[in-house]
């Protein structure tokens, strides 16, 4: 028998990735999943759906549930960062998602079986589940501590510190660490000029 299947699990990166593409540029909301198409091509890119399930996922209600989910854990990861109770509807819309799983079956091959999945409904709901469970698996680990939010109040891009220290502060170094100690090098400057 065969063990080999493919599935649509993601790791917490793709997971936070997903909730980052509602970000700030430049202090400004901007909205990667302007559509129904361009949410679906992601979830495509990323493995979480097949171009078959694209077929009945398309609509203007699809692309709310994706939002409310991605605001729910958005939700989660900003509680967890900031020490407190998650709203008790971002709660329920992250169970909602969870309970969407697809389904691990048997399926005939040519040497035998081998595990598979099956889709139990809508494919948009096995790849919010998907999505939902490593972030939930995050905040309610012993490591809960090392989700942040990037400290640029221009990015607040929400990442998993995995620094050997567990001090890190900004979403990436090369930029927004950057900007930050331009930005206190300027003022440290100005304030030797001025005084």
């Amino acid at each position: 028998m065969s063990t080999t299947r493919h599935t649509h699990a993601v790791d917490l990166d793709t997971a936070l990735a997903f909730v980052n593409t509602l970000e700030l540029e430049r202090g400004e909301p901007f909205d990667h999943l302007r559509s129904t198409s361009e949410a679906l091509d992601w979830f495509q890119r990323h493995g979480l759906i097949h171009q078959a399930g694209r077929r009945s996922a398309a609509g203007p209600a699809t692309l709310e549930r994706i939002r409310r989910t991605r605001a729910a854990l958005r939700e989660l990861a900003d509680a967890t960062f900031e020490g407190r109770s998650p709203q008790p509807g971002a709660v329920d819309e992250v169970n909602r998602a969870l309970r969407a799983h697809e389904v691990v079956q048997l399926v005939p091959s040519p040497d035998g079986l081998r595990l598979d999945h099956g889709h139990v409904g809508d494919p948009v709901d096995d790849a919010l589940a998907n999505l939902a469970t490593p972030i939930v698996n995050e905040v309610t680990s012993g490591r809960r501590d090392r989700l942040r939010a990037c400290a640029s109040d221009t990015c607040r891009w929400i990442f998993y510190d995995d620094s050997r220290t567990g001090r890190r502060r900004w979403c990436d170094m090369a930029s927004c660490g950057n900007r930050a100690k331009a930005a206190r090098h300027r003022a440290r400057v100005k304030e030797a000029q001025t005084g």
